[in-house]
């Protein structure tokens, strides 16, 4: 007898009138707010403007939903293109089934056109992000248990997760809740990539690669607890594979980056007049920016002593 464990919804959808609001859905809409939000307090810190990051998400959220639904598709694609099956269903993202690697991949393509647009370094940007991206993916795995789906091996522990669906070949019982466990260790990783910028002052992307090397890290064995359907090469879970390649080029880019542009950059968005914003905060959120803006050819002002010793020498001091 199961004397603890955690209840899965009886449904992943409730009808209001001839509107369907699902669960899988919700976690992902509140997931990217928080990121956007979490990824504009970091970028205004870092001396970005307000909004900035809203208006770059406008292209990176739509490329990055596309990509991790063909990533999920491809690699899954028996669910879909099998005997019985209805190729139409590819196309139904809202009942489940995005890739986070495909996300990433694409969503970065969408985050490179906007900020090409904007003249923002792209690697700043992901900077600001990186957090909130490992946010959203903790808020957004609850959509799995909304969806009685990706959970792991069977178990008796008190946290277990119990699966009362019988339906596309599940089996009630009580089973590992990888969807939690992941949820957690993406709070981790936000709270480790937060820490690690502060202290170290991660700049040109590598706060984003040390959120990407930490999440892979974490994904490689909760990926291997999973007992859903998978493609496996050399006995290992393809996603497991994945974690260990994107694991390895994260790895190296830190190292790469650290020896090829040390420090952070010192300019993250161009004025429209003209001006600089100059990174001066921590990027965590709590500085005010610590930027001063400068219009091309402006200096800036002086104190009375420096005043003072200039007319004798003749020098100008710059910002």
């Amino acid at each position: 007898m199961d004397l603890a464990f955690i209840p899965s919804p009886s449904r992943g959808v409730v009808e209001l009138g001839p509107i369907p609001l699902r669960g899988y859905a919700f976690c992902i809409i509140i997931g990217v707010f928080v990121a956007v939000w979490l990824g504009n307090k970091r970028w205004i810190a870092r001396g970005g403007r307000s909004g900035t990051v809203a208006d770059i998400a406008v292209w990176a959220v739509p490329f990055g939903l596309v990509g991790g639904r063909l990533y999920h598709v491809i690699t899954d694609y028996q669910l879909y293109f099998s005997e019985g099956r209805d190729w139409v269903d590819a196309f139904k993202i809202w009942e489940g089934g995005l890739g986070i690697w495909g996300a990433i991949a694409l969503g970065a393509v969408g985050a490179w056109i906007g900020c090409r647009r904007r003249g923002i370094p792209l690697p700043a940007w992901a900077d600001a992000l990186a957090p909130g991206i490992a946010l959203a993916q903790a808020i957004g795995r609850w959509g799995n248990w909304f969806n009685q789906e990706l959970y792991g091996r069977p178990t008796d522990v008190p946290w277990a997760l119990k699966i009362t669906s019988a339906e596309d070949g599940r089996v009630p019982g009580t089973y590992h809740p990888t969807f939690l466990y992941e949820s957690l260790w993406c709070v981790g990783v936000a709270l480790l990539v937060i820490w690690a910028d502060r202290r170290f002052k991660l700049g040109h992307g590598r706060a984003f690669a040390l959120y990407v090397a930490s999440y892979c890290a974490g994904r490689g064995w909760i990926e291997y607890m999973r007992v859903d359907d998978a493609h496996h090469l050399l006995g290992l879970r393809l996603n497991v594979w994945t974690a260990i390649v994107v694991f390895v080029l994260a790895v190296v880019y830190l190292v790469v980056s650290v020896k090829k542009r040390p420090g952070r950059e010192e300019i993250v968005e161009p004025d429209d007049s003209g001006a600089v914003a100059s990174g001066g905060g921590d990027g965590d959120g709590d500085g005010d920016g610590g930027s001063v803006q400068l219009t091309k050819g402006e200096k800036a002002p002086a104190s009375k002593a420096e005043s003072g010793s200039a007319s004798g020498s003749g020098a100008a001091g710059k910002s």
